[in-house]
């Protein structure tokens, strides 16, 4: 994988990300996924190689767990979380490493953060506060999270306020009953009204994954999000039975080939919940790199939704700079 990073790695450590269009959406159009069916045990060989066939190794591991960092959207969603510990969080969203490992790697002039920090609503307004002049948008889940079945004027009601409150990007979460029933016109019309509600915040549209049955369903759900406007489609909640996995994830890239084929638009992938480790953020970040090119190893088109996975980052480029592996609870997020 290393011609990903050219000569060195440091060419790798240059955001070399460029603003594109927001996906405006199409016009339902079910002809574009009716006749999908996805074969799962052509999914499970394909991933089963993504790391085998192509590793990063030394310096330019460390050059992809930098970019990795730059993707993540430091989350907290917890029923106990307070405004101090959302504070905390984005403190170490604006200096995602220790000044001591920033300076080994040699990016002292490279403005390092995270991809942004993802709270409730009602954190919304502490967090945008914390990150003043930081660059960093607050993203917020709306919408009933994470079931998503409370009453359709609530849920854009949310999505109004978590606007309104200063978030700059809204994790919505869908119907799964409209995927599980076939009934893709209410799914489109469904998002699409979410859409709108957004405003000028770029919207990411949760598919619950775990929850939609088949690959095929996976699928469909995607490209009917990306019809309906979703500026990036995301894998889970965190919390269902099943988050993300590699199989779900290449069905959702290969969609998102799709729709840029078909419409020009560029639309992000976020896969979120278990991912914890650094090995973890290497294989999503070589599945975008062979499935959609470089561009999408970019903060502006792909995320992880991750608490837990910058401690283990870290962890692993300490060892990079100092040969040794530190304990987990000297790498601390919130």
């Amino acid at each position: 994988m290393a011609d990903a990073v050219g000569a060195g790695a440091t060419r790798d450590l240059v955001r070399v990300a460029q603003p594109h269009a927001r996906n405006d959406g199409v016009a339902f159009d079910a002809a574009w996924f009716d006749a999908a069916d996805i074969n799962l045990s052509a999914v499970e060989r394909r991933t089963a190689t993504l790391t085998t066939r192509r590793t990063v190794k030394k310096e330019w591991q460390a050059a992809w767990l930098v970019k990795a960092i730059e993707a993540i959207d430091l989350t907290t969603l917890a029923g106990d979380d307070t405004p101090g510990r959302v504070a905390r969080l984005c403190a170490k969203a604006r200096n995602p490493l220790r000044a001591d490992l920033v300076a080994a790697l040699g990016l002292e002039e490279r403005r390092l953060t995270t991809g942004a920090v993802c709270v409730y609503p009602t954190m919304v307004a502490g967090a945008v506060k914390a990150l003043d002049g930081s660059g960093i948008p607050v993203a917020s889940v709306a919408t009933g999270f994470p079931a998503g079945l409370t009453p359709m004027a609530e849920r854009l009601a949310e999505i109004r306020y978590a606007v309104g409150e200063g978030a700059a990007e809204i994790d919505i979460v869908i119907t799964r009953a409209h995927v599980l029933t076939g009934n893709w016109a209410a799914l489109y019309d469904e998002i699409a009204a979410m859409r709108a509600a957004c405003g000028d915040a770029h919207m990411k549209a949760i598919l619950a994954t775990g929850d939609l049955k088949t690959l095929t369903n996976v699928y469909r759900a995607s490209m009917v999000a990306m019809q309906a406007g979703a500026d990036f489609i995301k894998t889970s909640t965190g919390m269902e039975g099943v988050n993300a996995t590699l199989p779900v994830s290449l069905v959702m890239a290969r969609a998102i080939r799709d729709y840029l084929e078909r419409t020009g638009h560029k639309v992000g992938f976020k896969p979120a919940g278990g991912i914890r480790t650094a090995k973890d953020a290497l294989a999503w970040l070589i599945l975008m790199r062979e499935e959609l090119g470089r561009e999408w190893m970019e903060p502006v088109l792909f995320r992880f939704g991750a608490s837990g996975l910058l401690a283990d980052i870290e962890r692993q480029i300490e060892h990079f700079v100092t040969g040794r592996y530190s304990a987990n609870d000297r790498h601390g997020v919130a």
